[in-house]
């Protein structure tokens, strides 16, 4: 089917609720990933790249669900536009179509910026706060998912040979974890 409008969604956890980005918008097919929008590897993402065809019209609640930092926001909706598909952002009011004005370039650079900017200022506040609670001692990190005697049971049987892989999923972690937990002393 020609001329569509696929909706993308992103959420960064998976407690959020993604059905407000797009609530009361007409689109026929919706992509939603829950991944952070640091970075463009996201499976949705990738998905609706493959799906959009020429004529059709990706549209986004705003554009930092689409990309947290300038280039990558850039780069998508160069890629989504030199291939003929109109991307329109409908908190910014904004749509793009690859036959833009200066000035429709330029708001894409500064409400670009601010999405990046924001992202900025979230992290420096979550490093501040962490900081803060480390001197009161209220914060000691994520909680350890073995206790002392769990970890000397798995270290006992991974030298009496049995499978890591198969002691992670017995244990509940991951095989990551699990070698961590093999090079610390505990």
């Amino acid at each position: 089917m020609k001329d569509q409008r696929i909706g993308y969604v992103r959420v960064s956890s998976f407690d959020q609720n993604p059905d407000r980005q797009l609530e009361q918008v007409q689109v026929d097919k919706v992509f939603t990933d829950k991944a952070s929008g640091k970075d463009t590897q996201r499976p949705e993402l990738e998905a609706l790249l493959t799906f959009v065809r020429e004529g059709d019209t990706v549209v986004v609640h705003s554009m930092d669900r689409l990309a947290r930092n300038l280039d990558d926001l850039r780069r998508l909706v160069q890629k989504l536009t030199k291939r003929g598909v109109r991307i329109e952002f409908v908190k910014e009011c904004l749509t793009f179509t690859g036959e833009d004005s200066p000035m429709a370039n330029l708001m894409l650079s500064v409400m670009g910026a601010f999405a990046e900017f924001e992202r900025a200022l979230i992290r420096e506040r979550q490093r501040e706060g962490i900081a803060l609670a480390k001197q009161r001692g209220a914060y000691r990190g994520r909680k350890k998912s073995l206790s002392p005697e769990r970890v000397a049971e798995l270290r006992q049987r991974v030298e009496a040979g049995e499978q890591k892989a198969k002691l992670a999923r017995e244990f509940g972690v991951s095989r990551e974890t699990l070698y961590q937990y093999l090079r610390t002393d505990q």
